[in-house]
């Protein structure tokens, strides 16, 4: 693809937005419609852009397969902690009412959501992006 200087401008302007709409997508996820999966997967969109914008080189450049990997980690771990601190509190896996109660602090149920619903979106991020990466790092290598 030839260089287009319109297309990479107006790539520059919207990632933001797309980015800052994934979030918000994200946190109002237990209010509404919208959720860790769908905020994950507009993030990743982000990131596609960049990908058809300018190209393989520059996207692995700033966002390479460690990093992939660390934030896929890292939403793993933020669920995963959330669920298993409920546990420590003597509920359920995920039963923030145990967290709630046992310590007596009102409306910490939302927040321990918020803080889930991060993890997954963080986690579907990483995962979408990573297999795009995949399937157009195997197109370069394999010419038909």
């Amino acid at each position: 693809m030839r260089e287009n200087v319109v297309i990479r401008t107006v790539c520059r302007l919207f990632v933001p937005f797309i980015q800052l709409f994934a979030l918000y997508v994200i946190v109002h996820g237990a209010s509404g419609p919208g959720g860790g999966f769908q905020g994950g997967v507009i993030f990743a969109t982000s990131f596609i852009l960049l990908l058809i914008a300018f190209g393989l080189p520059c996207v692995r450049g700033r966002f390479g397969r460690s990093w992939i990997r660390a934030y896929a980690a890292c939403g793993i771990i933020i669920f995963a902690g959330v669920g298993l601190t409920c546990i420590l509190f003597s509920g359920n896996f995920l039963e923030y009412a145990a967290i709630e109660t046992a310590l007596g602090i009102p409306h910490l149920q939302t927040l321990m959501i918020d803080i889930v619903e991060a993890g997954i979106g963080i986690t579907v991020m990483a995962v979408m992006t990573s297999i795009i990466l995949d399937f157009v790092g195997k197109e370069e290598e394999e010419p038909l």
